[in-house]
């Protein structure tokens, strides 16, 4: 049986006095996919933004559990270190550092170990190559003048460098075309393991038919509303969220 990796625990969290998370609870074990999915402003960025200490919102009940230890009250970097990593659905620009220096800072940081150059560059190469990245981007300040594409996929180029425990990707697949769509799927295939999870938010149909979800969770209005297997999501593709609002007014 797999080891429980993330727990949520009756969260509810917003911003500036708005209730946004309204009693979440969600549990991820390792090897496992979970995507969530929902309306726009629905909260679904926001439950990631909070698992992962963004300071902009505030926890007002419940607890967030990694690896069984209560990490609710934890700084975004003290978290990132224990093994969450987060993409962005807009990844921001960074002049004057590179993308190469940006990974390996941060790999030394989490790995608490100095890295060798060389076996570094080697290793990014190797994950750029697998991503269709030409490899003068590792030498490119981070995401300044970077596609959308290219920018979805230096985030996956640093979860793969990374390796965290849990990878939570917020809506990596917008924007892309279908061969971006699919590299970006073979990467998070790769990564996945029985040793971390993933949880994908996402709109979109096109990223879990290569990456097949173990749960599908739909919030609405900051609660999870309904949850399924994969064939959730072909259901929410050609009928929407009506009917799933529907449900949830009647219960």
């Amino acid at each position: 049986m797999a080891k429980e990796l993330l727990r949520v625990e009756n969260l509810s969290a917003g911003v500036e006095g708005k209730e946004i998370l309204k009693n979440i609870n969600l549990t991820i074990k390792y090897g496992e996919v979970h995507v969530i999915m929902g309306p726009n402003g629905s909260g679904k960025s926001t439950l990631a933004n909070v698992i992962m200490a963004n300071p902009v919102y505030e926890v007002t009940s419940g607890k967030i559990f990694l690896d069984g230890e209560d990490i609710t009250e934890l700084s975004t970097d003290k978290r990132a270190n224990k093994g969450l990593f987060m993409s962005f659905q807009s990844p921001e620009e960074v002049p004057g550092i590179s993308v190469e220096n940006f990974i390996r800072t941060a790999k030394i940081n989490k790995e608490d170990k100095n890295i060798p150059i060389i076996k570094f560059k080697k290793q990014i190469e190797e994950e750029m190559q697998e991503l269709k990245m030409d490899s003068s981007y590792a030498e490119r300040y981070l995401n300044v003048g970077f596609s959308g594409g290219e920018k979805k996929k230096t985030e996956i180029l640093q979860m793969l460098m990374l390796n965290p425990k849990l990878a939570m990707l917020d809506e990596t697949d917008s924007g892309l075309d279908v061969d971006a769509t699919r590299i970006v799927s073979q990467g998070i295939e790769r990564f996945l393991s029985k040793d971390n999870a993933v949880f994908i938010i996402t709109h979109h149909q096109e990223l879990v038919r290569n990456v097949v979800p173990d749960f599908v969770h739909v919030i609405v209005d900051g609660r999870i509303v309904k949850e399924g297997d994969a064939s959730l999501v072909g259901k929410i593709e050609s009928e929407g969220f009506g009917w799933i609002r529907d449900e949830a007014l009647n219960d």
